[in-house]
Parts: structure tokens; C-alpha cells; sequence
């Protein structure tokens, strides 16, 4: 260690093997009798003043510690991101509510801040992001490694896309990878996207080869292969935004969100009233909901803004639990079963059992049954899953067809018919071509129509002695495609004013 030379010229010296300055009193040359004493250095004053983080991606720089390899997935990922700016500006005002809430929690276990940047990677910071793998959420849960985790999934609420319990969970699970993949973090990471059996095989292939067995080295699903280096660079393109050109949206270094413990079940419309707030504000803080309430069983929590939450709380304890919720009572008819009026309502058989404190789904024709019912129009509940079906279902281009599935169906067999893609089937379904496809529900299929050609859709009411090839040569039409159209049986005759959808060239018919 190097002395400053303003202390040697004012008579100290450093005591070898000591871990503090020694003052000793020297002679002083004649020369240095006369000279004004040199100021002394203060140490203190030379450390350097504390970062004041203001911004979470300055938080998130500041604890990345993963090295940057030069790979050349790294570096193509790399360059997607700098050629595609746009793309980390619409995640990173995306990440806004939920960033500090990850990033504390990261902290809290003492986990690599990188983990924090896998919603982007995962779902481009989408809660209700829902993938070709049926996995769900920010967090991108399978419904087994979900269940697994602790997870709680069913008609109302689904936890894969609950913010704050599907963050708890990840981090549950990267833990556990970490331990079972030697604790390295890059097979962890690996193994969150294909599973530790698919990373721990290929360690051991390569071991019995003799050959490396880091990340790099390992043969694992090309899906994988992509995943680690993807993340690996974005944390490059975060740590160094600036110099690539990239502009994060900035996100204050303070808690945005509080989890208010309700206590009951509560209409989501209701809540969002008693909070201030727009129905799709409330809904998108809390995208775990699936109807137009949160869950009779639980969990009873809503996500708010920080600066909502007191004045909330304060007008749900001053409301009764049975006021959360509006309620009608149906005297039950002849015919009626637990399942019908369940569905009717827009509810579930579990839920008025739980409400009229039922032990099975046996129901007496003449009693009454309460049930609990949406404050508004089921429609303005936009973000509710049934909502968002029917916006995924209109996402298509060209001709609408309803499908009723029949037995023996399968999305490959019905895609075939329609001359459709497997996956655009399921896409406008919003499912997976993995999902059981249950008899008598209705698919969307859209069909593609000539360019050349000017399609309008004319509703048509049957007429007495109609035909379907008599409809059909009217319009100039196919008879399979009337069938396809209004989801039809050949076999099956016409009513007289039964509608048909017929969706007419209007290039060869003026009809």
C-alpha cells in the first residue's frame, strides 16, 4: 500500500501490518519550519457518497451479477432486442405495477436479480398471457407445476395470474430447481422451462462422454437451448440500455401495490367503487379472477394501489359481507337441476351449494334458492375469462363459423375440414391443441375468403317448401358451406322461420 504523499511531507508514517495510521512525532528540517503545514487529508471525505436508487431498472443494474458470455444466441438475442426498441418500451410500462413487488421479493430470498427479467422473457410482462404449452401468466405455470407449488386453480380464480401468489411460487420453484441442479443457476434457470429431469440427463450424457457439461455444452429441446441465452442478453441490453439506445419506462424504487384482505367474497364492480377505481383498472391489478367476483372460498385479497388501499379499507369495514355481493332468490321449477340454474346465473354448483349451505346438488321443485348475481351486465365485466374469449374468438379475419364439437372430434380433424391451421383453431379459443375438447361446445372457426371477392353476411329467414339446395342455389352458395355456416346436419330438416347466417359473394349475387 502506496502512502499519499501529502501525508509522508507532514511527518507520518504507516506502521507495517497495523490496519490504522499511526501518528509519530518527528524532527523537522530546518527547511519545513517556515513552510506552512500542508492540510491534512480527511479519509472519510474521500469514500464515496451512497447511490440513491430511484428507479427500479437502476436497482436491478446495480445487482446484476451473471456473467456475459460472447455465444452466438447471446449475441443474436442481443441485437433482436437493440433492433426492436419498441419492444422493451411497451414491456417495461407493462412492468410497472409489479416490478418493485418482484424485485423486493427477489431480494428478500436473496435470488439473482436476474430472475426478475423472466416475466419478459416469458410472457412480455402479459398476466393473462396464455401460451402454446397451456402454461398461464406472468410467471408462464403449467397447471401441474402450479398445483404443485401451492397454486389454487378453479371456475373463479385461476392463481397462475395472480401477481403477488404466482411470484411467490416462482421463486418457491426456482429455488427448489436450484438445489436439485447442483446450485447452478443456469441449469435452474434451463429447468424452469423443460423440467430438472430433462437438464440433469444431459449433465449425465455428457459426464459419460467425457465431455464439458456447463450450460453450453448440454444437448437439451431447442426451446431451452434459446431460453437461457434470451435472458442472459436482455439483462445485457437492462444493464447497458443507455449505451444501446434502449428507453425503459421508469419505475419508482417504492412500493406501488398493497394485498387488502377482505374477508368475503366481493363483486369485483363493487370493490372497484369502494376503491375509486375503473372496473378494468381493479380487474387488471387483479387478473387471477376469472368471473365477475372474487371466489366464494377464497382467497379473499385484492390487489390495490398503494395510495387506494387505506380509504378502501376504510368503506369495506363499514359494510357487512352479505352487502358485497347482489343476490336474487329463484323458486326452483320442475326440470331444474343444481348445474342448469349454476350456469343460468353465471355461477357454479360449488358456490350455491356453499351460499344455501347444501350438503349435495339435490334440489326440490317449489323452494327457493339464493343466488349470488353480477352487480352489472355480465358484458361489462371486460376482463372476466368469458369476456375475453369472445374478444380472442373476434381476433380472426374473414368468415365467423360456430362449431358445435361432435363425438369423435379432434382439433386436428376439425382444422382439416375447415382448412384451417391446428394451432389458429385453438388460438381463436383461447386453448391449446393439448386441451380435451368437450362434446357440444362451440368453437369459433374463421375462414378465409378470395381476396377477389366482396363477402357480405345476409341473415335469411326459412320459408315454407326451403330446402338447403334451394337456399344454396339462391344464393349461389354450396350446400356444405350453409351446413358449416349455421352449424347444421345434412339429415336435419328446415323449420319455417328458422335464421340462417349465409355469407354471400356479392361479386356474382345481388341477393
Amino acid at each position: 500500500m502506496r502512502l499519499p504523499l501529502v501525508l509522508m511531507a507532514a511527518g507520518f508514517s504507516l506502521l507495517a501490518g497495523c490496519q490504522h495510521l499511526t501518528v509519530q512525532p518527528v524532527t523537522p528540517l530546518p527547511s519545513q519550519v517556515e513552510t506552512p503545514a500542508t492540510p491534512l487529508v480527511n479519509l472519510a471525505e474521500e469514500q464515496p457518497e451512497p447511490v440513491v436508487v430511484t428507479d427500479v431498472w437502476q436497482r436491478i443494474r446495480l445487482g446484476l451479477t451473471m456473467p456475459v458470455p460472447d455465444q452466438k444466441l447471446v449475441n443474436q438475442y442481443r441485437d433482436w432486442y437493440i433492433k426492436h426498441p419498441q419492444h422493451l418500451a411497451r414491456v417495461s410500462e407493462r412492468a410497472e405495477p409489479f416490478m418493485y413487488l418482484i424485485v423486493e421479493e427477489i431480494e428478500k430470498r436473496n435470488l439473482p436479480i436476474e430472475l426478475a427479467l423472466l416475466p419478459i422473457v416469458e410472457s412480455a410482462f402479459d398476466p393473462f398471457a396464455y401460451s402454446h404449452g397451456a402454461a398461464s401468466g406472468l410467471w408462464q405455470f403449467t397447471s401441474p407445476m402450479a398445483k404443485y407449488f401451492g397454486l389454487e386453480m378453479n371456475w373463479w380464480y385461476d392463481g397462475r395470474r395472480d401477481v403477488p401468489a404466482a411470484t411467490t411460487a416462482a421463486l418457491d420453484m426456482m429455488e427448489y430447481l436450484y438445489q436439485k441442479t447442483h446450485q447452478n443457476w443456469l441449469y435452474a434457470i434451463a429447468a424452469y422451462n423443460t423440467g430438472e429431469g430433462r437438464v440433469l440427463n444431459a449433465i449425465k450424457r455428457n459426464q459419460r462422454k467425457g465431455i464439458s457439461s456447463d450450460f453450453w455444452s448440454l444437448d437439451l429441446p431447442r426451446e431451452t437451448e434459446r431460453y437461457v441465452p434470451q435472458l442472459i442478453a436482455l439483462a445485457d441490453v437492462i444493464n447497458n440500455a443507455e449505451a444501446y439506445g434502449i428507453e425503459l419506462h421508469p419505475i419508482p424504487n417504492q412500493p406501488q401495490l398493497k394485498v387488502v384482505e377482505i374477508g368475503s367474497q366481493i363483486d369485483l364492480a363493487l370493490a372497484a367503487k369502494m376503491a375509486d377505481m375503473t372496473l378494468n383498472e381493479l380487474h387488471s391489478l387483479n387478473p387471477g379472477f376469472n368471473q365477475w367476483a372474487t371466489a366464494p372460498q377464497g382467497p379473499h385479497k385484492l390487489v390495490l394501489p398503494i395510495d387506494k388501499a387505506e380509504a378502501f379499507e376504510i368503506v369495506l369495514s363499514q359494510s357487512e359481507a352479505a352487502d358485497r355481493l347482489s343476490w336474487q332468490r329463484y323458486k326452483i321449477k320442475s326440470g331444474d337441476s343444481l348445474g342448469k340454474i349454476a350456469e343460468r346465473y353465471n355461477t357454479t354448483p360449488a358456490a350455491l351449494r356453499a351460499v344455501n349451505d347444501m350438503q349435495n346438488n339435490t334440489i326440490i321443485a317449489g323452494k327457493h334458492l339464493l343466488i349470488p348475481v353480477a352487480a352489472k351486465d355480465p358484458s361489462q365485466y371486460l376482463l372476466s375469462a368469458d369476456q375475453r374469449l369472445q374478444q380472442q374468438s373476434r381476433s380472426g379475419k374473414g368468415i365467423k363459423l360456430n362449431y358445435t364439437v361432435k363425438p369423435g372430434d379432434s382439433f386436428w380433424k376439425i382444422a382439416k375440414a375447415h382448412k384451417v391451421k391446428v394451432s389458429s383453431l385453438a388460438k381463436w379459443n383461447a386453448m391449446t391443441p393439448k386441451d380435451p375438447l368437450k362434446l357440444g361446445k362451440t368453437l369459433v372457426i374463421w375462414q378465409q375468403s378470395n381476396k377477389s371477392t366482396v363477402t357480405r353476411t345476409v341473415n335469411y329467414i326459412v320459408r315454407s317448401g326451403d330446402s338447403l339446395a334451394k337456399i344454396a342455389a339462391k344464393f349461389k352458395v354450396q350446400v356444405n358451406q350453409l351446413v358449416q355456416w349455421n352449424n347444421l346436419s345434412g339429415k336435419k330438416y328446415l323449420q319455417p322461420g328458422q335464421k340462417l347466417t349465409v355469407h354471400v359473394d356479392v361479386t356474382r349475387s345481388r341477393a
